[in-house]
């Protein structure tokens, strides 16, 4: 199937991997249209829309994908071609502390743009899943995650997300939905939220703050640098089968301790500045990703080594402290207050 000239909805646009998705693809595709759905949570903020705010081919709307109302009257006004989740509840952490919000966006939100796409008629549903599903592979082991395994997310994020993808499958059997599914490695890079591991620790390390690692810090990821995620999604959106679930990884195993050692290192810091602390329940020991899948079909092969990625993410969290100034502001602490209370 040939997109070209095409409407897309991102949602969750304002984040992390979907807003530098829109940074690469509005610049990329001028003539394609872009529509960015975002309710703006502590995670979204207009900030990291500002680059592209005033281009021609992109627009924003702030809204929540559960909005059944909002949802159905923005298809039937847009009228898309394309429609790409990036919207969810992701951390780890707040998902254990709170899952209820994690099944409403993750799961609900899910099924709301998919009973729009089937009424208003859509060329392809993307959904933006993760390795999580998968659950956990030991440390002992060479195995890695292919798209065939059986899904056993550990977390009630991981379980939300299962919850989708199964949801999607069932839409594309069901209903005849043009869908397709990926799952990838822990994605790290610019504008993403100082509550995951990457930039919390680059954070804390220029601050000479202490580096809290969960238990022995041995839990090991495959990295996966934003830029060579969001082009595979692309790939996967214009070039992927019909029904088909691609796994994108970043052959860029390391454990959590290596990657905090390495950005200490980067910055001249001690590894004194290291703290052990209370390991986090329920906490998976490796993620290892297979993407042979996509690299035989689609021609993806990731850009970045670890190393140069890393390199890139410390140089960028330093460049830009107004925005993370901005999504540490009184409006982001706010909003925390409120959402410890739900």
């Amino acid at each position: 199937m040939k997109y070209e000239n095409m409407k897309f909805l991102i949602t969750g646009g304002a984040g992390f991997i979907g807003g530098n998705y829109l940074h690469i693809m509005t610049r990329k595709f001028p003539k394609d249209e872009f529509v960015c759905l975002d309710s703006l949570t502590y995670a979204g903020n207009m900030e990291t829309l500002k680059p592209i705010m005033k281009l021609t081919n992109f627009k924003f709307i702030r809204g929540d994908i559960r909005d059944r109302a909002l949802v159905c009257k923005l298809f039937e006004e847009e009228k898309f071609d394309i429609v790409i989740n990036f919207a969810a509840e992701s951390h780890v952490d707040r998902s254990i502390e709170n899952p209820q919000i994690f099944l409403e966006t993750n799961i609900i939100g899910v099924s709301v743009l998919m009973d729009a796409c089937r009424k208003y008629g859509i060329m392809r549903y993307h959904q933006v899943s993760t390795d999580e599903v998968y659950g956990e592979l030991s440390l002992n082991s060479s195995d890695t995650f292919e798209e065939t395994n059986s899904i056993h997310g550990s977390s009630p994020y991981a379980a939300s997300k299962s919850s989708a993808d199964l949801l999607v499958l069932a839409y594309h059997r069901t209903y005849g939905l043009n869908a397709t599914i990926s799952r990838a490695s822990d994605t790290y890079g610019p504008y993403q939220f100082p509550e995951k591991l990457i930039p919390l620790m680059i954070q804390k390390a220029r601050k000479g703050e202490k580096l809290p690692v969960y238990g022995d810090g041995k839990n090991v990821r495959d990295w996966l640098h934003v830029s060579d995620h969001c082009n595979a999604i692309d790939l996967i959106v214009r070039k992927g089968r019909n029904g088909e679930i691609y796994n994108i990884g970043g052959h860029n195993e390391r454990s959590n301790l290596q990657v905090v050692e390495t950005i200490l290192k980067a910055l001249g810091k001690d590894d004194s500045l290291i703290e052990h602390v209370k390991d986090r329940l329920g906490h998976d020991r490796r993620y290892a990703i297979c993407p042979d899948k996509i690299e035989k079909e689609l021609g993806w092969r990731p850009e970045y080594t670890f190393d140069t990625g890393i390199a890139e993410t410390i140089r960028w969290n330093i460049d830009n402290q107004e925005w993370l100034n901005h999504v540490e502001s009184g409006e982001y602490l706010k909003w925390m207050e409120r959402y410890q209370k739900l």
